[in-house]
């Protein structure tokens, strides 16, 4: 558990659609896109497709890192199933929510069943805050 300061700081911070960096690997080399990502009880979410690179590479390897506004951390990833999944009925809504902004663009195919929740549960890392490093273990 991180300290209630540090969660808060997260919450405000990335409790939104917010565009982060996810980096996986592909064999021995390092592979980093930005992803949409929303935070929530010590992990991100995102929505992606099942048969992208990075979902290949993360069955490979769901040692993931991710980087975004003064925040750097590693974590495991792991593929939740399609997205209205009844499981992922709850943080679907969140997310639909969150991404409001771009969720219905037609970027994304919500009937395809490889459009999947991925969820990156939080290991370690580090959080800056005006002035204050928090070392964070998950």
């Amino acid at each position: 558990m991180i300290e209630p300061a540090a969660e808060l700081i997260l919450e405000e911070r990335f409790g939104k659609d917010s565009v982060i960096a996810l980096a996986t690997l592909d064999g021995g080399q390092p592979s980093a896109r930005f992803v949409n990502a929303y935070y929530e009880d010590g992990a991100f979410y995102v929505i992606t497709h099942a048969l992208s690179d990075k979902m290949r590479q993360i069955g490979r390897n769901p040692a993931v890192g991710i980087a975004a506004d003064w925040f750097t951390a590693h974590g495991v990833a792991e593929n939740l199933g399609y997205l209205f999944a009844a499981e992922n009925a709850a943080m679907a809504a969140r997310l639909k929510l969150a991404f409001a902004q771009w969720f219905d663009n037609g970027h994304n195919d919500y009937a395809d069943p490889n459009t999947i929740l991925l969820r990156i549960r939080l290991t370690d890392g580090l959080l800056l805050s005006h002035g204050t490093r928090y070392a964070l273990a998950f």
